[in-house]
């Protein structure tokens, strides 16, 4: 769960990473065979966008409020609002689905979901949620510690999504990139997708950098901002950090991306999408 992830559900933050995974995830079903996903950090799979305490910060209104009732918007956008739509009464936001409930609408009956809470909880909401399908395992614990207890996974296809709640601040990047070396170790074509703040870049250029050592076959960071990441007391965007991903899925995400940009602008917006590591050299630099 981000940043008391109920209090912003439908930020700015969630709609880069909603649109992102839901990409990821629609490559996967492109091919008949079962996929597994396994969610880290998972919360408690929905939440009351327009509930008292989302009130108070109203960072919806900067995310998929600006966003829902537009029309012709590229695919992957659509994709994304089509999934929160699902959610909610025809014409009405209320709720705004976690990336379990997103996760758990694209599976199949061969495909598999485990999510992973620490927070009881959120954890004991997430198997309330999920309790009359078959396909969804909950389990509360560490989801770094899941990733080494459950990969690699059957069948082999699929995603880890982690999305922590960087309580630890800087300390947290360490943590990602050991899971993520325990996950590749276990899964070397596993797909991996991290979910990042951006505040200060300098903590940021060091995590992606050592990113791009690891014993991947290849790194994409799609970074969106919404204003200069100039202010280390604001959260001025986000990034996902996709390790693996599918062939192409820059091409998938770019009109989504300049889109974003000039719809979610706050008084400075941009958007990259950079391979920090790639079977074509000329590609990372």
């Amino acid at each position: 769960m981000n940043y008391l992830h109920g209090f912003h559900a439908g930020n700015h933050a969630d709609v880069l990473k909603h649109m992102v995974l839901l990409a990821l995830l629609a490559r996967l079903r492109q091919k008949e065979k079962p996929f597994f996903v396994l969610d880290s950090h998972a919360g408690r799979g929905q939440y009351l966008i327009q509930g008292e305490q989302a009130r108070k910060t109203d960072e919806a209104r900067g995310g998929i409020f600006k966003l829902i009732v537009l029309k012709k918007l590229p695919e992957v956008l659509n994709n994304y609002l089509k999934q929160v739509e699902r959610v909610n009464p025809v014409g009405g936001l209320i709720n705004y689905p976690g990336s379990p409930l997103l996760i758990a609408q694209q599976l199949r009956d061969s495909d598999r979901l485990v999510c992973v809470e620490m927070q009881k909880g959120e954890a004991d909401a997430l198997k309330q949620l999920f309790a009359h399908d078959g396909k969804v395992q909950v389990q509360q614990g560490d989801g770094y510690q899941a990733v080494k207890a459950l990969l690699p996974p059957t069948p082999r296809r699929g995603l880890v999504l982690i999305d922590p709640p960087y309580e630890a601040q800087e300390q947290e990047y360490t943590q990602i990139l050991q899971c993520l070396q325990d996950g590749l170790s276990r899964w070397p074509t596993g797909q991996f997708a991290v979910w990042y703040p951006i505040k200060q870049r300098a903590a940021i250029k060091f995590f992606l950098r050592r990113a791009a050592q690891l014993p991947c076959q290849t790194a994409l960071a799609v970074e969106l901002l919404v204003r200069p990441d100039n202010s280390p007391l604001r959260m001025n965007g986000s990034g996902m950090l996709l390790i693996n991903p599918p062939y192409r899925i820059d091409a998938d995400l770019h009109p989504g991306m300049r889109q974003l940009a000039e719809l979610l602008d706050d008084g400075g917006s941009s958007f990259t999408m950079k391979w920090l590591k790639t079977e074509n050299p000329e590609a990372a630099n």
